[in-house]
């Protein structure tokens, strides 16, 4: 695990988005799995100001690791969002933006997601399709993706994706599950807030009854995980910055 702490979200923000870009640096094509919240918003942002026309956007995949289950123009859609802060903003191939269908029937939607990544991604033992990045925010509760801490065994599922409900709105949201996001060749969190300050210190230090957090489950096989942090995040750590 690798510990990245910064003064501010804005400041995490530059340092992922430097981040990302060295992570294309060689290769021919990369496929990503977005999160949604506010500090990608900042991250895309960064990206879209600093890099866009640095980068040759054109190998690069987008896909996202959950969505909630609206159409691609509610303000609560992760597409919506990245459309927004990002792909308005740089040249990227349409082709090249696999958004999960919001709008459409969940089950269907995540089976259907599931057989894109089968087809669109290198598959490793047991058929698990492997992205190059996945990016993970996490919640107050400690979920992930879109795994609850009361929905856990969802991390575990059979299928690629799995159809979650959010434990307060009773929204329907499609995610990928456990086993994905840790075939990953890298996973980086990026969490921000001092509200998020006791489950990142249960999650890294591992401390007693962690394991009910979906955010503890995250642990790549490649053992490439990244925590970018801003200090209001990591105040309960005991880590020296960065």
């Amino acid at each position: 695990m690798d510990l990245k702490i910064y003064k501010d979200k804005q400041e995490v923000a530059k340092q992922f988005s430097s981040y990302f870009v060295d992570q294309l640096k060689d290769k021919d094509v990369f496929h990503v799995a977005l999160s949604g919240g506010s500090t990608p918003k900042i991250v895309f942002d960064v990206l879209a100001e600093k890099f866009s026309d640095k980068v040759d956007w054109s190998k690069v995949h987008f896909y996202w690791g959950d969505e909630r289950c609206v159409p691609p123009t509610d303000d609560d859609s992760n597409y919506k969002m990245t459309v927004e802060h990002l792909f308005s903003k740089i040249e990227v191939p349409k082709e090249n933006i696999n958004r999960i269908l919001g709008e459409k029937n969940p089950v269907n939607e995540a089976m259907r997601y599931a057989n894109l990544l089968e087809i669109d991604l290198d598959r490793v033992e047991e058929g698990i399709p492997q992205f190059d990045l996945v990016i993970l925010g996490m919640g107050d509760d400690g979920h992930t993706a879109s795994i609850f801490p009361y929905e856990i065994e969802l991390w575990n599922s059979e299928d690629h994706c799995v159809v979650a409900t959010h434990p307060d709105s009773g929204q329907k949201r499609v995610s990928i599950n456990g086993k994905v996001i840790n075939t990953a060749k890298e996973v980086a969190f990026l969490v921000t807030g001092e509200s998020k300050a006791e489950k990142v210190e249960a999650v890294v230090e591992k401390t007693e009854g962690s394991e009910a957090y979906p955010a503890s489950l995250v642990n790549p096989t490649s053992g490439n995980l990244v925590w970018f942090l801003d200090e209001a995040a990591a105040s309960k750590l005991n880590q020296n910055p960065s």
